[in-house]
This record gives structure tokens, sequence and C-alpha cells, in this order.
């Protein structure tokens, strides 16, 4: 399957149900069972399936055809049968007979194919899903893998490493050992305890299978590398060769091997908390050999020199390098170098032994058993002692917002902090970590994804009930992003080196921005809704009242109404515009202001509990706002908006469009979150404004 195909596969994974799920529906007596034919489904089949997984009223033809024409072809023999792109027959044994050519395409696919390829999108826990995929590999159903299907396993993760960049050079081999030795007792097949024992202890095969493993102290993060230098392998300390992705290497401690070395008892990852109270505040440097080759040691400030192996020594935390002669001069404290301010270090982590937190009852959504990822194997809640005089920075991470970017940024956190302060999104949601750091008096939340993440992060503080709501900054994936424009951090994330965003943080301000409450309660009276948001509402309306004085439109030709908190809108433009300079001085703003002298002289704000309303006369004029030629028409500003509509129009919150029926839309504020501006940016800048 190509990689186009998987990109547009990904917005549509976020169902509620599960492969296994569907598969029931084409068993015997499910309500698709009249679409399976054998081992295989015809293309109506295969568009049932999607639509049931997806739960969708309808799925684009054509994508439909082109997922169906990948599960169709391949230019491998049946030995090596992909696990993106396969070869499909109606009958094994008449392809026997009659020996049709491999590459011949067929009008069905095998339903276990498009099972084990969907499955591995989804999330879940290794184990269960190791289960599953044996049981898409067994065939036979006999309860075993034999040598056959061992050997499709074996093809399938050759060609899964082929397409995700690894040299497979010499993979095939490395593979063959690793299933003979999960293959406990010598049998010559494997069973379903052996399978899923020997494949939880076993990286490369997860890595290969698309599994995610959740890390446990001392556990490596593995994910595959390209390395555009000579490294070494940690374990067997021989180079890492090949053309493509030779290696893993640890997201968290950047521990390099071999594929085939993963296995071979390496050294645990770094620690991420102390196993006792009494350890808090005992800082230790955290060193890693090698690969410090053309780096600079902080001791001597000498080069250090390759020598053809491992070289030198880096530390974790404070993240220097060493000399491997310079390390035992170093004094074995570590300061966690120019980070310090955000960094929980392990002697800031300690475990205690005590019920379940009562999380969900104070507020902390989403924490369950699976997504609890500060409690420890054995039962011990994580607490947080952090370093005096330090903001320690809790990082949630949307991996979906902007294409690759959130991916990369995650896995670069991780490595810069604690992984403990880091927060997958797709794993879990906000709630575990405002639940970690709910108790701290002096903390900081940065987001990573665009409006739409911010506003989620924002109501789950909300719901969090928190004894102190930390300032959150924002830093921007994706495109649009105009809360990120509003307070500096800017309209995209161009790749920067992420320390100098943390300094930045380090130096920002807290401000306050409103927050407002949307109802909209429909003119049937059958359905009221009710939703938070704190960036835009643009919609046609037919009658608008700003805190019961209703607007006179009728001289006017517009063709929108935008309802404003901040000044940025669509990407960048600023709709209200510049404010003249006023003779007002502090004195308190009214309830609500229509007077257009008044208007000319009112400049936007985001904390003053006002929103601004503007009217838009066309496409044209939005071309002259967003390059700064004029600004839209000044309508009012005020504390409270009630538009109602007489038929459907097209409306939008924080650029997400829907048309909307006949309805009453009251807006409120609700409150105020606290939010970091980054300082004034130097003329260089380090992101794309527009």
């Amino acid at each position: 399957m190509s990689l186009s195909l998987s990109l547009s596969l990904s917005v549509f994974t976020d169902c509620s149900l599960k492969v296994k799920d569907v598969l029931r529906e084409f068993d015997a007596d499910g309500r698709l069972a009249q679409y399976r034919h054998g081992e295989c489904i015809d293309k109506h089949g295969f568009r049932l399936f999607l639509k049931t997984y997806l739960e969708v009223e309808d799925f684009p033809v054509d994508l439909c055809q082109r997922l169906f024409r990948s599960f169709q072809t391949s230019d491998q023999t049946s030995e090596s049968l992909p696990s993106l792109s396969l070869l499909v027959y109606h009958d094994r044994s008449s392809r026997k007979k009659k020996k049709i050519p491999e590459r011949k395409i067929y009008r069905e696919v095998f339903l276990k194919d498009v099972s084990c390829y969907f499955s591995l999108l989804e999330d879940g826990q290794p184990r269960d899903k190791l289960e599953f995929a044996f049981r898409l590999y067994d065939r036979d159903g006999n309860g075993v893998l034999d040598s056959s299907e061992v050997d499709r396993i074996i093809a399938q993760m050759m060609h899964a490493a082929d397409y995700l960049g690894w040299d497979v050079s010499e993979l095939r081999p490395v593979l063959k050992d690793m299933m003979t030795a999960i293959d406990s007792d010598s049998s010559g097949t494997v069973s379903l305890d052996e399978w899923v024992e020997g494949g939880m202890n076993n990286v490369p095969l997860l890595v290969l299978l698309g599994l995610k493993m959740t890390q446990k102290d001392g556990q490596h993060l593995w994910r595959m590398k390209h390395f555009n230098k000579p490294v070494y392998c940690n374990v067997c300390q021989n180079m890492l060769y090949g053309l493509r992705k030779q290696g893993l290497c640890c997201t968290c401690c950047k521990y390099t091997v071999h594929g085939r070395c993963a296995n071979r008892n390496p050294a645990p990852c770094t620690r991420t908390y102390v196993k006792s109270k009494k350890d808090i505040g005992i800082s230790a440097h955290d060193w890693v050999s090698g690969n410090c080759d053309s780096g600079k040691c902080d001791r001597c400030q000498k080069k250090i020199k390759s020598l053809h192996g491992l070289t030198g020594k880096r530390c974790v935390w404070c993240h220097t390098m060493r000399h491997d002669e310079c390390v035992n001069q170093e004094p074995s404290e570590c300061n966690c170098g120019p980070l310090r301010d955000h960094i929980l270090p392990p002697w800031a982590i300690y475990p205690v032994i005590k019920d379940r937190p009562n999380c969900v009852k104070n507020g902390c959504s989403g924490v369950t058993d699976d997504t609890d990822h500060n409690t420890t194997p054995d039962g011990q809640v994580l607490q947080i002692n952090p370093i005096p005089e330090t903001h320690p920075l809790l990082v949630f991470v949307n991996p979906k917002s902007g294409g690759k970017q959130g991916e990369r940024v995650l896995r670069k956190f991780q490595y810069l902090l604690n992984p403990r302060q880091v927060y997958n999104l797709s794993s879990g949601g906000p709630g575990p970590g405002l639940c970690f750091f709910r108790d701290l008096q002096d903390y900081r939340i940065l987001v990573c994804g665009g409006d739409g993440t911010v506003g989620w992060i924002l109501d789950a503080i909300d719901k969090a009930n928190l004894p102190i709501r930390p300032p959150v900054a924002v830093l921007p994936l994706g495109t649009g992003n105009d809360l990120a424009r509003c307070l500096r951090w800017g309209g995209g994330y161009d790749g920067v080196d992420l320390s100098r965003i943390l300094k930045e943080i380090e130096f920002s301000t807290p401000v306050l921005m409103d927050r407002w409450s949307v109802q909209v309660v429909l003119e049937d009276k059958s359905f009221t809704s009710a939703f938070k948001v704190f960036v835009v509402l643009s919609a046609l309306f037919c009658l608008i009242q700003c805190c019961g004085i209703q607007l006179d439109l009728s001289n006017l030709s517009l063709e929108g109404i935008a309802v404003l908190n901040i000044p940025s809108m669509h990407g960048g433009s600023n709709l209200w515009g510049e404010a003249k300079k006023s003779d007002r001085g502090n004195h308190e703003l009214p309830e609500v202001i229509v007077d257009p002298e008044v208007l000319k002289v009112s400049p936007q704000d985001l904390s003053d509990k006002r929103l601004e309303v503007v009217g838009l006369e066309g496409a044209i004029e939005m071309g002259q706002i967003y390059t700064g030629l004029k600004s839209a028409v000044r309508l009012a500003k005020t504390s409270q908006i009630t538009i109602r509509t007489k038929k459907a129009l097209p409306m939008q919150i924080d650029g997400e469009p829907w048309m909307q029926p006949p309805c009453t839309i009251h807006i409120t504020h609700k409150n105020q979150a606290s939010m970091l501006m980054a300082p004034q940016a130097k003329s260089s800048g380090f992101f794309n404004l527009k």
C-alpha cells in the first residue's frame, strides 16, 4: 500500500469499532456473511468492511477502489507476500493446477490480509494485538503456527521493514533466528503462549508488526533510524552498516543497536524516577556511551575524536559530552544543564504505595489502568517533589497535527525532558498528565498542536478542577494557528531546535485570555447543544443583539458576520485592525459599545471580557484584510451576544465549518485561561509568521 493511501486512512482510523468486531459480521451468522467467499471478499464486501469499521454512511469510491487494488497486486513471489500490498487469488488448489502467474490481478482479496493491515492501525495493548495477529496468521486454525505460516510472517516483516526504510540485506536470517527463539520448546511449531510471551520480549518483532509498547522504567523506547554518519552499536560495538535505516535508536536515551542486537541484553534505558523517597534530591549524571564523534568535551573543551568505535559519553539529563577519561574527573552531581527550569529529573519523582488516586473523582478524566503512565508495574503511584526554583513543564503533543511534525516533536521532547513529562494525546488524552501534576504549585503546560488541540486542553483543565491553573504555552503545528500567532508563538513550527523554544517558554509572560460559552438552540426546540470556543464564530444571520441592543444592518452590504476574541482569523487576518489613539485612558468599559466613533478608538484585548463583532463584505475584502490594507466593518464591542437565524446558513468555529439549521445562538463569558505570551521575536525569528 502506498504512503499516500496510508496517510489518507489515518484520518479515518479514530473509530470505536475494532477489526475483530467487524470480522464477526462476516462469520456464518453475521449480517455480512453473504459477502464472504471462503477466505476472500469481493470489491463490494471490501467496501462494506470499510463502511462498517469506520462507521461512516458512505466511503469515497475512488479511495475504496485504490485500497482494494493495493490488496490485490504484488511484485513479490508467493514466498514473500508483502503485508501492505498482497497477492490474492480465488482458490489455492486451482492456482496450483493452472499455474496462474504471480502478478495477475484478481477480483477478490483475502479478508485476513485486510484485517491484519487495519488492526495494525488501531491503538491497543501489544499483548492483545499479538493475540489477534496470531489468529490471523494461523490460517488453518489449528492453534499453532507451523513452518509455512512462520515463513509467511517473516515475509510480511521483510516487506514491512523494506517499506519503512530498513536495510533488509541481512535481515532475513535475523528474523529466522528471532522466530526460532520464540519456539521455546523447540517443537517446530509456535503456540499462542510462545508467540505472545516471546513477542512481548522481542523488540524488532514488535516494531515490524507495528505494535506500540508501553514503556516501563528501564525499558528502551525503540524506533528505526537512518544515520548520516558512522554510528556504532552499543551492544556489539560494531558499526551500523547500510544505505537506509540501519538500526534501532532509543528515543529517550539515544542508545543505539543493530536490530539483531536489541534482544542481546542491552544496558537498560535511563531511569525516570528513584526507587524510594530517601533518594529524592540526590542528583547524578546518567551517561550513555558512544557516538559523540565531532562533539566537544565540556570538561577539557577538546574535540572528541573517533577511534573507530564507541567514543565519549553523553549525559541524558544535562546533555553534555565528555571524553571517557574526563567522565571520572567530573563531579557526579548533575544540574540538568540549560533546560534545568523545565526538567523533572528522576530524583524529583518517587513512588508511594497506596490506593489508586481519586483523580477521576477530582475531575481528571481519561485516567485508566491502560493510560495512567504514572503507576509502576507493582502498583506504586508516582509522586513529584520538584527541584526548588524550577517550573516543571507538562507537555501535551497531538501526533496527528502537522503531518509527521507531531510525531517528531513528541520524540524530541521525550529526549530533552523526562519522558514522564511528555504525553501523547492519542494515548489516553490529557487526563493522566493533569492528574500527575495536579498537586504542583508552580508548573507550566506546553500544548503542541493546532488551535483545536489548545481548546481541548483548556477544556480538560476546566474539568480537572485543579487547585492551581497553570499557564499554557503553544507550539503551533500544522497551518492556521491563529491563537498561537496572537501569543507570539508564530503560525507554524519550522523545525528549529526545541531547546530554543524551551528557553523562550522560560522567559515568557503570563496573560489572561477570555473564554466563552456558546449555546445553540434549534428553532424546533428538539435539540440543544452547548460547547465552548475561544477563537472565532463566523456566521450569516437575520437578527443580532448585543446585550439586548439590536444592531441595525439595513444600510450595510454584508456577506458575513464574525464574532472575535483574538486579533487573528483564517491564518493571520486581523479583522478588527488597529485602534486609533484614544483619550479614554483606563476608563471602565461599558457592557456594549455600538457608537461607530467610539469603536474607532476601541482596541482589541484578549482579557477585557468583551467580544468584537465585525461585518464582512466579501472575498476581495478578505484578501485586503489579510495583507493589512484594510479592516472589516466594526459593528459592536459587547459582553454577550444573541444571534437568531431563520434559515440554514453556513457557520464555523475555529475553522471548522458546518451548515447550521435555523437556531438561536447565545454567547456569554465563561472564564479566563492563563496563557503564556512569548517574548518579542528577534528580527531573525524562528517561526514562519504566515
